[in-house]
């Protein structure tokens, strides 16, 4: 018999054909359903649902009252805040089955989605972006960005610590906790060694 070495509530229901990495953490009334894979060392909140075909890579936390759906993947050390909101179609209909019409949504390494944000499917979120509180996805978001509002527009860029980052006249800003440099340059973030 093999041992499970991942915790879960006794509340949590978990499908068969689950994939689920070793240190992950399950919490009251949460539901992963067939076929979806959770990292190593993730952290599922209460009241959580993860569809099927999902992925969720290493240290992914998910706050309470969130639902991951098909076509959503997240990358390794992303936090969906509380109640966060991902929608997988268009334009649903419940009259109208649409499951062949999912749209894919990838959320990128380090990224960060702020409670009761929504994003709307189809997009990318790009590794260490920061989603505002609140914010309306409608379009995809570069590495470092951050984005508030509805729509969410772009309003600053963070570090990878999810600082605001202050560029000088030079493109150069410095990440006040871990002193790492970035420069901005044509429109991109870089970090410098």
């Amino acid at each position: 018999m093999k041992s499970i070495k991942y915790f879960a509530h006794e509340t949590a229901v978990i499908d068969e054909r689950c994939e689920i990495g070793e240190g992950t953490k399950i919490w009251h009334f949460s539901h992963l359903m067939t076929g979806c894979v959770v990292g190593r060392n993730c952290n599922i909140g209460q009241n959580v649902v993860i569809s099927p075909g999902v992925v969720l890579g290493d240290g992914v936390k998910v706050q309470n009252n969130v639902s991951v759906y098909t076509g959503v993947t997240c990358e390794e050390d992303v936090f969906l805040g509380p109640s966060c909101v991902f929608t997988n179609v268009i334009n649903p209909r419940s009259a109208v089955s649409r499951k062949h019409e999912y749209a894919a949504t990838r959320v990128c390494k380090g990224a960060t989605i702020g409670a009761n944000a929504t994003i709307v499917c189809g997009h990318v979120i790009g590794e260490y972006a920061m989603i505002g509180a609140g914010a309306v996805v409608t379009k995809d978001v570069p590495p470092y960005a951050l984005v508030t509002g509805n729509p969410a527009r772009q309003t600053g860029w963070v570090s990878k610590y999810g600082h605001r980052l202050d560029f000088d006249e030079a493109g150069i800003a410095v990440c006040p906790e871990s002193n790492e440099r970035y420069l901005f340059e044509n429109g991109k973030i870089t970090i410098l060694l």
